[in-house]
């Protein structure tokens, strides 16, 4: 048994004092508020662990790096494809290992991985089929954070195109064969396997159903939806649905099924996405780097839909920006203020049931001992109220980290891997020496 004392904690009913927490295998086990000062002592406010519904991340790679060209979407998505075609499954270890650090370091303890590098140039297997996902998995491990690995299915450069170059490192083949590969992968205690559909150009709608059923009722699976005007266009063309209309169709929407982004969507995708409770993950410093626009997340969250938030691109990899920039960015769509409580807000960025973890997420007794303490003495943080630190803190703020009762983080530093920046910057520069 180990016991935390946090001078100030979120608990499910509000920010309590002195809140002893025991836990003991992963788990806490007992939380008891106006307690007396023993363990370890954890000064600000305690938190739960953050969880990244949406990563790719050998984006990372990308950071700081396209904004040479005015550009688009599309010429940033061919920048990407230039960078995936560099990686390996040594290098994407390397690579994914700093940023997992960066994530644990910025109050993530858990990372929904939407993971479709798969094969070697040209389209060719390694001799270990899943090469490019373990490499993903001992990353992970290493950088002491929970991983929901959404293996992907892509089978085409658009609707009705087949996959490029660099596209074919991407694709199996058909769902079946998907299925087949995926099935080879292992899970453990901080290691789980979801999936996921790339996006309705990317699998031809007679394969949604394959996906569907070959991923476990019990694991999520997540879409690319409605990002972009264009998918919306080319997808009413071919199929004369919406994106989300489509998944309707087919029977895929539902209660494990994600959608990230759900950008650009009707009144009756609304309806479908909260009616179904599906979830929907926001990467809003994502979605503001490459100019997709402000998704519904109010009228989804009214509608009946769960919210998350996800880093995505990694071009900010920063758990309380992205949490309140679900309100921020709303007001700015609705011209009004208060568009979410505090409380919606952490459950949004706590949301670890659409990651793959649905026992963590809360400090309660019985849920996994993700926590994550933050200065209030900081510059950013001083004066303020306890609940107000989802709109003032930063990822700099972080001083501690448990992931499954294991201390990741102490006094901001990451405890397993040391000098996480170096690690990126050396694996970042290399990568561009081509």
């Amino acid at each position: 048994m180990t016991t935390y004392w946090c001078e100030r904690a979120w608990l499910p009913d509000g920010v309590a004092e002195a809140v002893r927490i025991e836990i003991a295998d992963g788990r806490i086990v007992s939380v008891t508020a106006n307690a007396e000062k023993t363990g370890t002592i954890l000064n600000g406010l305690t938190l739960p662990g953050f969880a990244n519904g949406h990563s790719h991340a050998f984006h990372r790679a990308l950071r700081g790096r396209t904004h040479h060209e005015r550009g688009t979407f599309w010429t940033w998505r061919e920048r990407m494809y230039s960078l995936a075609a560099r990686l390996d499954p040594d290098s994407y270890y390397r690579l994914a290992r700093g940023v997992y650090a960066e994530m644990v370091l910025a109050g993530y303890t858990s990372v929904a991985e939407f993971h479709y590098l798969h094969h070697g140039p040209g389209g060719k297997p390694y001799a270990s089929p899943n090469a490019m996902g373990d490499a993903l998995r001992q990353a992970a491990r290493d950088a002491g954070i929970r991983m929901t690995l959404l293996d992907t299915c892509y089978l085409a450069g658009g609707i009705g195109v087949r996959p490029d170059e660099v596209q074919q490192r991407f694709s199996d083949g058909s769902a079946e064969k998907w299925a087949e590969r995926v099935a080879l992968l292992k899970e453990d205690d901080l290691f789980r396997v979801g999936g996921a559909i790339h996006s309705v150009r990317a699998v031809p709608e007679y394969e949604l159903p394959k996906v569907d059923s070959a991923v476990p009722k019990d694991r999520p699976l997540h879409i690319h939806l409605s990002e972009q005007r264009a998918e919306n266009e080319q997808c009413e063309a071919a199929y004369r649905w919406t994106p989300t209309g489509l998944l309707w169709d087919y029977g895929v929407l539902g209660e494990r099924l994600t959608a990230v982004h759900a950008t650009h969507l009707t009144e009756q995708d609304i309806k479908w996405l909260g009616d179904s409770r599906s979830g929907a993950c926001f990467c809003p410093t994502t979605e503001r780097d490459l100019g997709d626009g402000i998704g519904p997340a109010r009228s989804l969250l009214d509608a009946g839909a769960r919210l998350g938030i996800g880093s995505d691109s990694n071009a900010v990899v920063d758990a309380f920006e992205e949490t309140r920039a679900l309100e921020l960015d709303d007001r700015l769509a609705s011209e009004e203020r208060g568009r979410f409580t505090a409380e919606e807000l952490l459950a949004a960025g706590t949301e670890h049931i659409s990651a793959g973890w649905p026992e963590t997420g809360t400090l309660a007794a019985g849920a996994g001992a993700d926590l994550v303490t933050v200065a209030t003495d900081t510059v950013r943080t001083a004066g303020i109220e306890p609940s107000g630190v989802l709109f003032a803190a930063a990822a700099a703020d972080v001083r501690t980290v448990l992931v499954a009762g294991r201390e990741v983080v102490r006094d901001g530093a990451h405890v397993l891997i040391e000098r996480p920046e170096t690690l990126l910057a050396k694996e970042i520069e290399a990568l561009w020496q081509f």
